[in-house]
């Protein structure tokens, strides 16, 4: 047996509001509470690194691992050097020493209000400069020394 009545449509209730894509409404960013420390030495005052964040004692002021931004090297400190060890090691005998010399008084100079690092290069140019140059000049005197004497002394046969 049959039913002779359709199906009814189902009954209609309220309207459901329309739902918004997730991608849509911004949340709202709730910072983490953190628990407030006391300071790890007596009279030590947090540091607070950026707004909204969490005090901290003690941390170090640079980046991860606390090691400061590497400082500038002065690059005339660098070539007096390279330059002096060249002459003293007779690649550039003349030049090389008294370039690296030089540079090297220029450079102790330049450091002197640049607050960039290399001294310690720039006092082994001119150090090593000079003796290479004064090695350069005794070789020189004695060379023409002994020309001198041997011209002086020769036999006429």
């Amino acid at each position: 047996m049959s039913d002779p009545t359709p199906p009814q449509p189902p009954i209609a209730g309220p309207p459901t509001p329309p739902v918004a894509p997730p991608y849509a409404t911004a949340p709202t960013y709730q910072p983490p509470a953190y628990p407030v420390q006391p300071p790890a030495f007596p009279g030590q005052q947090p540091v607070q690194q950026y707004p909204g964040a969490a005090p901290t004692y003690g941390a170090a002021p640079y980046g991860y691992g606390g090691y400061a931004p590497a400082q500038k090297t002065n690059v005339l400190s660098i070539i007096s050097m390279i330059a002096s060890i060249l002459g003293f090691i007779w690649v550039l005998p003349f030049i090389g020493s008294l370039a690296g010399a030089i540079m090297g008084h220029i450079s102790l100079n330049q450091l002197k209000t640049s607050g960039e690092k290399g001294r310690g290069m720039a006092l082994a140019g001119v150090i090593v400069g000079w003796i290479g140059f004064g090695i350069i000049v005794l070789i020189a005197v004695f060379f023409f020394l002994v020309i001198g004497l041997g011209a002086s002394s020769g036999s006429y046969a």
